[in-house]
């Protein structure tokens, strides 16, 4: 009888471990390269200020309510909270400097990005999203306008200009909350809590914490933009990219706020 040749031997299949390590680089290589895209599209005419003041109402004026809400009750919470603690160890009347400081330096800046990240990123993934799919990107390029400077541009300067004013609106609000729920146990006049608690605030600790919310805004603009361009697959893909656009941003603004809130004391 011939002999047969041996079967050649199956090769061996790629680890998936190496396979998930390198769609991750992948994915941030093609996110570095979708800022830089960013970066020049905004330095370049024409600037849409009509599309950009669109989604500034959107980011801004849309958002306010939840995060008025969101503000109010965490101050609410942390007065009640904080006061009870404070009676215990005879620390009563430092209750307003604690409330004041811990919204404004934290506690106001990162619940108003968490907020948005969960309101505006689904937004702006499933937007884009349908809009990839369904081909309407490619007709405005078609059209001769550069969607990437009408989409992408204006979406994420609103979210980096609106979330430090949509931050001062969430600190006052959570810091009257608190005076408020404090109230209803003790009468303390506003004045006299506005002072008690601000007066060991400086001009130089409050503009940081408010002002890193600009990182917080751009990345999560940034991120929305960048699950939404890159949807495919229909439907599922639409919902996918609105998903993966809230889980994102909010991981990477908790990245961020650690890093800045190091930076800012190093500084």
């Amino acid at each position: 009888m011939p002999r047969q040749n041996p079967r050649p031997a199956p090769m061996a299949a790629e680890p998936q471990g190496t396979s998930r390590i390198l769609s991750f680089l992948e994915w941030f290589g093609d996110l570095g390269a979708f800022t830089g895209r960013l970066a020049r599209a905004a330095c370049s005419r024409p600037f849409h200020g009509r599309e950009l003041l669109d989604q500034m109402h959107e980011v801004g004026s849309r958002s306010l309510p939840l995060v008025v809400l969101a503000s109010v009750s965490t101050g609410i919470v942390l007065s009640l909270q904080t006061r009870e603690s404070l009676v215990r160890f005879g620390a009563k009347s430092l209750l307003p400097v604690v409330i004041a400081l811990t919204i404004l330096k934290e506690s106001g800046p990162i619940i108003t990005a968490l907020v948005v990240c969960g309101r505006v990123g689904a937004g702006i993934g499933a937007q884009l999203g349908s809009m990839k799919v369904t081909e309407q990107i490619d007709a405005i390029e078609a059209s001769g306008v550069n969607a990437f400077r009408l989409l992408v541009v204006t979406r994420v300067l609103a979210c980096l200009l609106m979330l430090p004013l949509l931050t001062v609106v969430a600190d006052a609000s959570g810091i009257l909350s608190g005076w408020a729920a404090n109230t209803l146990i003790e009468h303390v006049p506003l004045g006299r809590f506005l002072a008690d608690g601000l007066k060991g605030i400086t001009f130089r600790e409050l503009v940081p914490a408010t002002l890193r919310t600009a990182v917080f805004g751009f990345i999560i603009g940034l991120i929305g933009c960048f699950q939404g361009f890159r949807t495919s697959g229909g439907t599922e893909g639409v919902a996918r990219s609105a998903t993966s656009a809230v889980v994102l941003s909010t991981l990477f603004v908790i990245l961020a706020d650690v890093g800045l809130v190091r930076l800012i004391q190093i500084l």
